[in-house]
């Protein structure tokens, strides 16, 4: 970890051996998006954005290209077009869709490195079985980023409940790992919070997975009797297009709604009610292109990243910007629960002083009121 924040500190003042060969046909740097595109408000989007900032910072060609399907196939086909511009040195993937592709094409492309986000050992050996790939070693031309999604869940349950709610639910979509990371972490948080608080007795959260990464009416049926029938205040969506159903059973009762991945705040409050979205718990996808991008610069990145799948969480306890993991500071809509507190959380965590499990078999043991429930589907 220490070797990954060195990366992102490293002063970016040129691409070396790209900017001055670069030309206007040819990117230095390439993405492609995976089932969505780059105003989705999301994986896609954030991603492009850092892609764009980095490259024109640094007077480089950046290019992304769209597969014309959600399909293995179509993303190939893009990846083939981006390792055709002549000076690319950088595909960036985003997303865990991307595993089979990694598996298919990184190691015809020796001389490019691949920036995996959000795709994990599980996804990537997956894929190679699904490939017949027996003994499958991850390329040392890749770079795969997971995150430590304990933390930023474990952030949106404690500022949840030190914002004055009570009744908190936790909507997740499929139960992956990840998934579970930031459910338990978010209960963990809230229950250090409520003990925190000596309200423990007052402190309830609601548990359930969809058992599908969309939304739809069955589980806006169950959001619906969380909000009107039990009295959840707010839910922490976290499963892909999941929180839709939340959002649409939040929207009738004046509900509220943590989002998950990015922050989603600009798309539940312009999409629903303005100042639905109290927070979001983030993965830091713009730092990880960035600090890859910059080890690429100073040519430390085949020992920095090369062939690994990396967790990234907690880096700095001072400035904030460096994490991986984190709560959107500039667009919550939280007003008791301060910045001030939040720095001061962070600082706990990454000193050690506040733990947080990422045990994924055993849901957390914790003094307030815990319901769990079967999978929706």
């Amino acid at each position: 970890m220490k070797r990954l924040i060195a990366a992102a500190l490293v002063a970016i003042t040129a691409f070396a051996g790209l900017a001055s060969c670069s030309s206007k046909d040819s990117a230095d740097i390439c993405m492609v998006t995976d089932s969505g595109d780059i105003t989705d408000q999301s994986f896609n989007q954030t991603t492009y954005e850092a892609c764009k900032e980095f490259a024109k910072d640094n007077k480089l060609n950046f290019k992304y290209f769209k597969p014309t399907a959600n399909t293995t196939a179509a993303r190939v086909a893009s990846i083939d077009l981006a390792a055709k511009e002549k000076k690319v040195k950088a595909i960036v993937l985003p997303g865990f869709l991307f595993a089979e592709a990694i598996v298919e094409r990184a190691e015809k492309y020796p001389h490019i490195k691949f920036i995996a986000l959000d795709v994990s050992e599980f996804d990537v050996m997956s894929a190679a079985e699904a490939k017949q790939k027996k003994g499958y070693i991850l390329p040392k031309n890749v770079f795969c980023a997971v995150y430590d999604e304990q933390i930023p869940g474990y952030m949106a349950g404690y500022a949840a409940v030190k914002e004055g709610f009570e009744h908190l639910g936790f909507l997740g979509g499929m139960a992956v790992p990840a998934v579970i990371r930031y459910g338990y972490g978010y209960v963990q948080g809230a229950n250090q919070a409520a003990v925190e608080m000596k309200k423990t007795d007052k402190v309830t959260i609601e548990y359930v997975y969809g058992g599908q990464f969309y939304g739809d009416a069955q589980i806006k049926g169950v959001m619906d009797s969380w909000y009107t029938g039990r009295g959840v205040e707010v839910v922490f969506a976290c499963g892909g297009g999941i929180f839709t159903s939340a959002c649409e059973a939040a929207k009738d009762v004046g509900g509220k709604v943590i989002g998950v991945d990015t922050d989603q705040s600009a798309l539940i409050n312009s999409t629903y009610v303005d100042g639905m979205c109290v927070t979001s718990a983030m993965k830091g996808l713009a730092a990880t292109v960035k600090s890859n991008l910059a080890a690429i610069v100073d040519g430390t990145w085949d020992d920095v990243y090369g062939g690994q799948i990396n967790s990234l969480g907690l880096v700095s306890s001072t400035n904030l910007d460096l994490n991986y993991v984190q709560l959107p500071t500039d667009t919550w809509s939280m007003k008791n629960f301060s910045v001030d507190e939040y720095k001061a959380l962070v600082a706990k965590l990454c000193t050690g002083e506040l733990k947080v499990s990422a045990d994924t078999d055993k849901a957390p043991a914790v003094a307030v009121k815990f319901n769990t429930y079967a999978n929706i589907k």
